[in-house]
């Protein structure tokens, strides 16, 4: 994630069965080369535009704490305080979908709104 200002959003994930089949479909559709982000007896995969930098967004396997999530493209907004986020959600018609997770000190949750659409919350 480069840009951690509240209300951008820093990341996107998809996460899936076949994580390697999926990645391969994005590079060539989209162009995307990847680097394998190793999660024990596997890899998950952050994808690299065709120009090359920094990863965009993440392909990654349905196993471990993501067995939960939808397989949809989930974008993550940088939000201050995720808890706050949490409440917010809920008060204004809106639901948890999973989490609320830890990623090292970074906390994020997997929310749905009112309408249904299905994003992420992330507190850096």
């Amino acid at each position: 994630m480069t840009d951690m200002k509240p209300g951008t959003m820093g990341w996107m994930d998809l996460t899936i069965d076949d994580a390697e089949g999926v990645r391969d479909f994005y590079k060539e559709v989209v162009g995307f080369t990847h680097s394998e982000v190793p999660m024990g007896d596997y890899s998950d995969f952050c994808m690299i535009p065709p120009a090359g930098g920094d990863p965009t967004c993440g392909v990654c396997h349905a196993r471990g704490s993501n067995t939960d999530l939808p397989p949809v493209w989930i974008p993550y907004f940088i939000v201050e305080d995720v808890e706050k986020g949490i409440a917010a959600c809920q008060a204004k018609g809106g639901s948890i979908v999973a989490g609320p997770k830890s990623m090292g000190q970074a906390k994020y949750c997997v929310i749905k709104d009112p309408a249904g659409a299905i994003c992420a919350i992330y507190q850096p």
